[in-house]
């Protein structure tokens, strides 16, 4: 391994190069969230003197960690209230004005990180000749809180301020890199694909990119209301009031997450079904963010967006997770918003196989057909599905959510830790989705050569099908799609 220094605003950056590419971790793009800048959207970064290691990754954000040898688990890396910071690909023989793809992660707004062996840049930058970004965001209280209405001296919605702040670093720096700061693309998963939604409609983040590719995720927002019966709920758990409100500067990060934990809603509250997310409210979302992108916010940003086949088999999968049917309806009204669930999951069978699949078109599939319709009328959009499965195994049986992201980014050979043999035809579907998304980083659209994509039109509303022979179907499950909007 060799080292290699690059010089951005803040000052020089000492990073790593190997195997065909260049990289740097752990960059600042905000000043530490801690003390008084605790619950507050983020501060331009500090300069420093001398040159600054970019050599490990920085510390994630706060959250309950997964076992060490699950693969959505970051290995060590310390996690910490410190944990703004970027890393950047790119490679070795890159030249100028790379096209900049910038990764946003997922995990329900309370979990996950830019240091997952998942993400790793090194073969989207190396095989496609692009600069790649990734990076860590407030989550959880610190993050999703919604806490404005306090007064001066707490925001909202700090998480996606992050964000912002994030792509700020990016408009400012990645020429530096190699990048070029007129043409980046968002793209992000779950959590992260419904913070591209929020993006889309934030105006702070007017300018700062310019495509964006939505994997499992459509609009997530909850109303003012609900996110202050959150905050009185966590407000309640640590002892705090309107008179000694300075005292959530001070818990620890710990009596934090504990109190995260605990937290209940007053008798008769309606809890959300994500208590941590974006909140509307004027500062930073001031509309929900599909009304938003209906109205035009997102007008001239081209778009990818799509599901996978069996998002929801991720978070069904036995006889325990069975709901009743009242509780079941209940959940997917407050997922969605859509008072009458009840005429929604009765169509489907009260099994947890019946759920799960209730879960993938009823939250995950309708919540991106409505978002694709409503920003084609304003830029190109192309859909996809994400249909591989390898049977018999007990991730991969079925394509669940977050079953793509190997194949994104390129990192097939991860796979064999959890007993895959990566076959030919696992390259060659890799190859086709992330050769698609980096053509589009590249051009604005996802066609390849051997792989014509057509754009989604509500005429023929063409879709990607990512199997092991990919191929463009048109309006698949017809009938299905229709029965979601009636």
């Amino acid at each position: 391994m060799e080292y290699t220094i690059i010089e951005t605003k803040q000052g020089q950056l000492r990073g790593a190069s190997a195997n065909g590419v260049k990289s740097w971790k752990g960059v600042p793009y905000a000043q530490p969230p801690i003390g008084d800048l605790r619950f507050r959207a983020p501060h331009p970064p500090a300069e420093w003197d001398g040159v600054r290691d970019a050599l490990a990754f920085g510390s994630i954000a706060l959250q309950a960690q997964p076992p060490e040898d699950s693969i959505f688990a970051s290995p060590g890396v310390t996690m910490s209230e410190d944990c703004l910071y970027l890393n950047v690909w790119t490679p070795e023989d890159a030249g100028e004005r790379l096209p900049v793809m910038v990764w946003i992660h997922g995990g329900s707004f309370i979990s996950g990180s830019s240091s997952l062996p998942l993400y790793d840049g090194t073969q989207l930058a190396l095989r496609g000749g692009c600069v790649v970004v990734s990076l860590n965001y407030r989550l959880g209280p610190l993050g999703f809180m919604h806490l404005s209405p306090l007064g001066e001296g707490f925001d909202s919605n700090a998480g996606l301020s992050d964000q912002v702040q994030a792509l700020e670093w990016v408009k400012n720096n990645i020429a530096a890199f190699g990048g070029d700061p007129g043409n980046v693309t968002l793209f992000g998963e779950s959590a992260g694909s419904m913070s591209i939604a929020a993006v889309l409609a934030m105006p702070a983040a007017k300018g700062l990119f310019h495509k964006a590719i939505m994997q499992s995720g459509g609009a997530q927002s909850m109303s003012s209301a609900q996110g202050e019966i959150v905050a009185a709920a966590f407000l309640r758990r640590l002892g705090v009031d309107g008179g000694n409100l300075e005292r959530l500067k001070t818990f620890s990060p710990q009596e934090l997450l504990t109190a995260t934990a605990e937290m209940r809603p007053a008798e008769g509250e309606e809890w959300p079904a994500l208590p941590f997310q974006p909140v509307v409210e004027p500062e930073t979302l001031p509309q929900e963010p599909l009304s938003a992108v209906s109205q035009g916010a997102a007008e001239g940003i081209p778009l990818i967006i799509g599901t996978n086949h069996d998002e929801g088999d991720f978070f069904m999968r036995d006889e325990s997770q069975l709901a009743s049917p009242e509780e079941f309806a209940h959940m997917i009204r407050a997922l969605t918003g859509v008072e009458d669930a009840e005429a929604w999951t009765s169509r489907y069978a009260p099994t947890v196989q019946g759920q799960a699949r209730a879960m993938t078109e009823l939250y995950f599939w309708r919540s991106s057909l409505a978002f694709a319709e409503a920003q084609s009328r304003y830029a190109p959009v192309w859909m996809y599905r994400f249909d591989w499965t390898l049977p018999g195994h007990p991730f991969f049986g079925k394509a669940v959510h977050a079953a793509e992201m190997p194949f994104v980014f390129g990192n097939l050979v991860l796979l064999p830790r959890i007993g895959i043999r990566v076959e030919p035809a696992m390259q060659n579907l890799a190859d086709a989705m992330r050769g698609a998304w980096q053509a589009f980083a590249a051009s604005g659209d996802p066609s390849l050569p051997s792989l014509p994509w057509a754009r989604y039109e509500t005429e023929a509303r063409q879709t990607m099908i990512f199997d092991h022979n990919p191929m463009p179907q048109n309006d698949p499950e017809r009938a299905k799609r229709e029965a979601l909007f009636s």
